[in-house]
């Protein structure tokens, strides 16, 4: 895809993560539409929900967006639906999100533009959120989400609760596919922390210290206190650590642990690690541990770099090293293969825009492989940058450290007084490239090595002859090897 095409991002949550029939025909609907991109379906068994996300230009995503609304509203009956997860309905919320060459405000627009054609044309009230809202309150998913898919029967006929589009009186229609909550919003990562316990109770006293609505104020600071109101009655809340966050606490039968379920919504604000850090500062001071990360949907890139580098940084270590490596170290930080296999190349959206449309890189040719090793610490790290010198001393240094005046052979065959000392592996390539086949000698790894005495004056000669063109003719040879 080019940069200069307008390219936005659908990530719709369906009501059904169990039936993998009813969740193919709506990953099916997305892929009938030419020139959408199917990046990543994620059921989950437990909240009996499917995230998925497609990327493309804005007609051909609002288009599969509508053909997926519709597929799901004949397929799941709200009605028979139980899952972890708040939910609305079959489709429970259908964000747009900028990628490139569009604003967050002309995805506001398409999103109610979308949400009154699913309201006209299928039947299905909207809510608009986020962006796209028209009242400042829902803005924010959970007040459009209020009471769930039982409280909707209610919530419509009132004046303040009523849908953005398509408001009818209780159906049989809206009782089989409930409400859908459409909007455009900035990315979001959605990501559970897994928690040593079974206990809902803990993991949401967890997610209110860190989410930043925080917790009702009580009296008295205790749990078994009164909730504080204001003058006008509202609560008063304490807020979290976590700034553009919202977190609940649930248990979950298919991993048989509670977690903490977070949506970071400003990564710039809180990117993953700090939110990875401060959740498990809060469980260590209830007297838990956070065993693990599981990431729903996809994430960008950055993300997991800056986590890497961020996590080097905590162990006094260099982040120069290659992306691979920080991401790396990313997944064994946080942990974000404790409940199932994490592979960044199926879960982070560079990655799967790059496997889609393969190029032939310099990146990925043998030059790379030694520009990362190179990096990385170990013997063949990069060496840094030393003050200018003039290009013979590098040489000289080489002489004077490895001359055979400065070298004896001692018993156990290392060199006498320098035990400790390795053969510089850049000079003793260097060396051996430049050596004829009649001066070469094959440099054993266990023999001891002993000086070869040529006469001064044949010596200087065949040495004068290897140095490169900027090195003074004059300086001391080095002595060559043999076994």
């Amino acid at each position: 895809m080019a940069n200069n095409k307008k390219i936005i991002e659908c990530v719709p949550n369906f009501s059904e993560g169990r039936d993998m029939q009813k969740i193919n025909s709506i990953v099916d609907a997305v892929k009938s539409v030419k020139g959408v991109m199917l990046l990543n379906v994620d059921p989950g068994e437990a909240t009996n929900r499917t995230v998925v996300t497609f990327v493309g230009e804005p007609e051909a995503v609002c288009e599969a967006a509508f053909r997926a609304v519709a597929q799901a509203a004949r397929v799941i009956d709200m009605r028979q639906h139980h899952g972890a997860h708040p939910r609305i309905g079959a489709t429970d919320v259908l964000p747009l999100v900028p990628v490139s060459g569009v604003t967050l405000e002309e995805c506001a627009q398409m999103a109610r533009q979308l949400a009154e054609r699913i309201a006209q044309e299928l039947r299905i009230p909207c809510y608009s959120y986020e962006a796209a809202a028209f009242k400042p309150e829902r803005r924010n998913l959970a007040v459009c989400r209020k009471g769930e898919y039982e409280a909707l029967a209610d919530r419509v006929s009132h004046p303040d609760e009523a849908p953005d589009f398509g408001t009818r009186p209780w159906d049989e229609d809206m009782a089989k596919s409930g409400a859908t909550v459409v909007g455009a919003r900035d990315f979001l990562i959605a990501v559970n922390f897994n928690l040593n316990t079974t206990s809902t109770r803990r993991a949401n006293a967890i997610a209110f210290d860190v989410r930043e609505k925080g917790r009702p104020m009580r009296e008295g600071g205790k749990l078994t206190g009164k909730i504080l109101k204001d003058a006008d009655g509202k609560t008063l809340m304490q807020p979290g650590t976590l700034k553009g966050t919202k977190a609940i606490g649930w248990f979950i039968d298919e991993y048989g642990i509670a977690q903490v379920s977070m949506n970071i919504t400003n990564i710039n604000e809180t990117p993953l690690h700090m939110a990875f850090d401060e959740v498990c500062r809060a469980a260590a001071a209830r007297g838990l541990r956070v065993t693990g990360t599981e990431i729903v949907g996809l994430i960008p890139k950055r993300v997991l770099i800056e986590a890497g580098a961020h996590y080097l940084k905590m162990q006094q270590r260099s982040v120069g090293v290659p992306e691979e490596d920080l991401v790396k170290i990313a997944v064994k930080s946080m942990s974000l293969d404790d409940l199932r296999p994490f592979n960044p190349r199926e879960k982070v959206i560079e990655y799967l825009l790059e496997d889609a449309n393969p190029k032939k890189r310099l990146a990925d040719m043998t030059v790379k492989e030694f520009v990362d090793e190179t990096s990385r610490e170990s013997p063949a790290r990069q060496v840094p940058e030393a003050p200018s010198r003039p290009p013979w001393e590098p040489w000289q240094r080489l002489w004077e450290r490895w001359s055979p005046t400065s070298l004896r052979t001692s018993a156990d065959g290392m060199t006498g007084g320098r035990s400790s000392v390795a053969w510089p592996s850049m000079g003793r390539s260097l060396w051996h490239s430049s050596c004829t086949s009649s001066t070469r000698t094959q440099m054993p790894s266990t023999k001891s090595w002993q000086p070869l005495a040529y006469p001064r004056r044949q010596m200087r000669k065949r040495q004068c002859a290897l140095l490169p063109s900027n090195v003074p003719r004059a300086m001391p040879p080095r002595c060559h090897w043999r076994r």
